[in-house]
């Protein structure tokens, strides 16, 4: 069969290719096309268009670049008209894939399926019709959303979180790592949060003596562009490629909200997150009234309450950084408690298999149709 899968940043190409291997082995005849990037080439198949060429995030970069966008979107929707899968495979990036879905079903093309649904939990909950009208099948990495959507006549299939897998994968091809003196900083995967945020968590990073400071570079990010924020006091190595192993040989670890948080509770490493946002008390004021949950944080979103420290907007500052920090380095306060509840929130993810699960109900779910 073929399918076209469409993944638009750096964690949805590691996920995506997860999951085509999952799907090679229940379809050895699989055919891919694909918006994605390097790992999911490595697969096989054709990389139509690089997720590098169109990631773009906040409202500023996004409209700048909007006819950049546009035009990929409007690409890709020609490209699967004319390529005919037997389905679209959708993963996570919502803005982008939601009108996709919207053009595959209005034109009936093939089946819609999304991988990392939208959190359309946490705002733009209107996305619900569009989902029910244009997506056929939601596989689901999330507990909660499994309730959350069948309380809206949505039923979905969880099929495990693929961060689980991913940490699994890293720790048996790099065996065991010692832990070093040594703070862990994973200022996200977009130059807007590098920008927004490396140099405040370096300089938090940089008042605890004796402590390395190592930050995981993201893919497709240059190390002149880290170097800009690294502040001219401050002594900080960089390396690519390495993020997993970083975070389970520090001792803690500064993370801006996203996937990454998880990745580091999956570890075991205790964590403070962060995400700096201009207008910070605007911003703060703002998220109480579009946000409908409480958290930011994968972590406490899954087990339901504060397991790590969310200092965004204009809760981020140095200051906090630091206070926060200190109750979770070795002999913190906050240190054994934080350990403790990432097992409980580990025994509700599950254990590993979220892609394998979810390539053989999908493969499963195409060949009953044929």
């Amino acid at each position: 069969m073929r399918y076209y899968i469409i993944a638009g940043e750096a964690s949805g190409d590691l996920h995506a290719s997860n999951l085509m291997r999952a799907i090679l082995a229940a379809d050895p005849q699989a055919d891919f096309r694909f918006y994605g990037g390097d790992k999911m080439a490595a697969v096989g198949g054709k990389l139509v268009k690089h997720y590098r060429e169109l990631a773009y995030m906040g409202f500023i970069p996004v409209l700048l670049h909007l006819p950049t966008i546009l035009a990929g979107m409007s690409a890709c929707k020609k490209d699967i008209a004319l390529w005919k899968p037997d389905v679209v495979i959708l993963v996570d990036y919502p803005g982008f894939n939601l009108d996709i879905a919207r053009y595959v079903r209005k034109h009936n093309i093939c089946k819609v399926f999304y991988y990392i649904s939208p959190k359309i939990w946490a705002w733009k909950e209107y996305r619900i019709k569009n989902i029910r009208r244009d997506v056929d099948e939601l596989f689901s990495i999330l507990p909660f959303e499994v309730d959350w959507f069948g309380q809206r006549n949505y039923p979905i299939h969880y099929v495990g979180n693929p961060c689980v897998d991913a940490v699994a994968e890293d720790m048996e091809t790099c065996g065991p790592v010692a832990k070093r003196k040594q703070i862990a900083i994973l200022a996200g995967s977009r130059r807007q949060e590098i920008k927004d945020n490396l140099k405040l968590m370096v300089k938090a990073a940089s008042f605890f003596d004796g402590y390395d400071i190592v930050i995981a570079g993201a893919p497709g990010i240059e190390l002149d562009y880290y170097n800009r924020y690294i502040p001219s006091d401050c002594k900080a190595s960089i390396r690519f490629g390495e993020t997993y192993t970083i975070v389970r040989e520090s001792e803690a670890a500064l993370v801006t909200s996203g996937t990454a948080t998880l990745e580091a509770a999956i570890i075991g490493t205790p964590q403070v997150v962060c995400y700096y946002m201009p207008c910070g008390k605007l911003v703060n004021l703002l998220r109480r009234h579009i946000l409908k949950v409480k958290y930011i944080s994968l972590v406490n979103l899954v087990i339901g309450r504060t397991i790590v420290e969310e200092l965004v907007a204009d809760r981020m500052n140095v200051n906090n950084l630091r206070h926060f920090l200190g109750r979770i380095l070795p002999g913190g306060s906050d240190r054994q408690r934080m350990l403790d509840d990432y097992k409980e929130m580990n025994a509700i993810l599950g254990g590993p298999g979220a892609s394998e699960r979810a390539g053989k109900e999908m493969v499963k779910l195409l060949s009953s149709e044929k």
